[in-house]
């Protein structure tokens, strides 16, 4: 129970994602491509908070790959 709120929080899956439902949705193209195994290149952009790093752990660990920080 050390580890911070926003950790024990923080979204573990795609179905847990709740934005940008047209990529992370049931039928998004990035969920799509995660089923295909053939993860494209990408970059995330945006302010801080609004989830990037959150989707790419959910990407590495739904594509079962290592993630570093």
């Amino acid at each position: 129970m050390n580890e911070p709120l926003a950790e024990r929080v923080r979204p573990k899956t795609l179905e847990d994602y709740i934005s940008q439902r047209h990529l992370v949705g049931a039928d998004g193209s990035l969920t799509l491509q995660i089923k295909k195994g053939n993860i494209p290149s990408l970059i995330l952009w945006g302010p801080p908070g609004t989830g990037k790093t959150t989707l790419a752990h959910i990407i590495a660990n739904e594509s079962e790959r290592p993630f570093y920080t």
